[in-house]
């Protein structure tokens, strides 16, 4: 069966634009060589309206399927209707199955070869933790601390090194960090702007879409700039969240300067007196000069008609991604900003992990989740419910 007769078997599904770009490397080369969808658009989502994808000719049949994949969950989206306000949120016990699922395998497995407390038992934690994507330098870090702990309270029983090693897990994950501050920051005049930054594909626009829907739920009032203008599409995916959700968008014509579009939504913001001016970027390789230049720049205009903006620089990243997400955050930090990183895809992955070394290794505090497809299902990181969903059914062991 072709690609185009597995979308003929939907006729009534709503009109789908994906844009894909193969393969995807970073410059560096490190990357995976893997389709990698850069953008997923609904546009007029009207019942009857067939499929249609626009698909790169040098795409070959067999790498379709991810492509399938994404205009899979583009229609399940459309089909339950986005509410503006927020009225119903995924349970985090529910956003975080997958990931909790794969922590309790690995969990298991290794703590059925327990046999004593020697260099070989913390070689295999350190592995274990590493195949749980914290990362090789915080899977040593907690390693050091563990060899030290079992010591210090003298456990020997499986039951026991179980107990002490999930505790300091725990007691990780719920660590603050330094110097962290995970609450959101606003002006105390004047619009605030919250500027998001991130490559393609990670979800800052329908991310956007979801954190502006709640702002104006709380009764603030909302503007939404469109200043990614070179990915095609985008502009129109920024505006049917604005139309859905009954705020302006302020937009410019394709590959027009996206500091003007920052410019003119900038002005917009104060004339109509705009509690929060939402930016967004545009998102090629972050290792690109030219994307950091465009960034400064966008800072500069927006600095200079509000001198004490932006409050806010969120990087977002996909969960989906691990190592490749730790690696974007490291690469932005170094670059712009970042005052802030919103996880999304969160409940599509076990990933979740990769939480810990974002926050104890470049000290970036996670400040929002994605854990759902509804505007409720994006909700603000609370870092002691996130390690109780995530080890609670561990905590609990007996000695077997």
């Amino acid at each position: 069966m072709g690609l185009f007769d597995f979308f003929k078997k939907k006729p009534a599904a709503p009109k789908v634009v994906v844009e894909v770009l193969y393969p995807q490397t970073w410059e560096n080369g490190e990357a995976p060589v893997e389709p990698t969808v850069l953008a997923a658009e609904v546009l007029q989502p009207t019942p009857g309206e067939a499929v249609e994808i626009q698909v790169p000719s040098h795409i070959v049949a067999e790498d379709v399927a991810p492509v399938a994949e994404v205009v899979e969950t583009v229609e399940t989206e459309t089909e339950t209707e986005t509410e503006t306000a927020v009225t119903s949120e995924t349970n985090l016990d529910e956003g975080l199955t997958k990931t909790r699922k794969t922590w309790s395998e690995r969990w298991n497995a290794f703590m059925a070869n327990f046999r004593s407390v020697d260099e070989d038992f913390f070689e295999e934690l350190e592995e274990t933790l590493i195949g749980a994507d914290v990362g090789a330098q915080t899977a040593l870090q907690l390693t050091d601390e563990l060899r030290n702990e079992v010591k210090l309270q003298n456990a020997k029983s499986k039951a026991d090194i179980s107990r002490v090693i999930i505790d300091k897990l725990v007691e990780h994950y719920r660590s603050q960090g330094v110097n962290e501050d995970a609450s959101m920051h606003f002006a105390p005049e004047g619009p605030t702007v919250i500027l998001f930054v991130g490559v393609n594909g990670v979800g800052k626009t329908t991310t956007i879409g979801k954190m502006s829907a709640r702002y104006k739920a709380e009764g603030k009032q909302v503007v939404l700039a469109a200043a990614d203008t070179f990915r095609a599409g985008a502009t129109q995916q920024l505006q049917a969240w604005g139309e859905r959700n009954g705020i302006p968008v302020v937009a410019g014509a394709a590959n027009a300067d996206p500091a003007s579009v920052v410019y003119d939504g900038v002005k917009t913001a104060i004339e109509t007196n705009a509690d929060i001016l939402f930016v967004d970027t545009a998102g090629r390789l972050q290792n690109n000069v030219n994307l950091m230049q465009e960034l400064a720049k966008m800072k500069r205009i927006i600095t200079r008609e509000l001198p004490n903006e932006p409050q806010e620089v969120l990087l977002a990243l996909d969960a989906t991604t691990g190592q490749n997400a730790l690696q974007q955050a490291r690469l932005f930090k170094d670059s712009t900003d970042v005052t802030g990183i919103v996880l999304t895809k969160l409940d599509g992955t076990a990933k979740g992990g990769i939480i810990l070394p974002i926050r104890n290794e470049l000290h970036l505090p996670v400040k929002w989740v994605g854990l759902g497809e509804q505007v409720g299902d994006l909700q603000p990181f609370d870092a002691d419910d996130f390690a109780k969903s995530l080890f609670g059914s561990l905590l609990i062991g007996d000695d077997k």
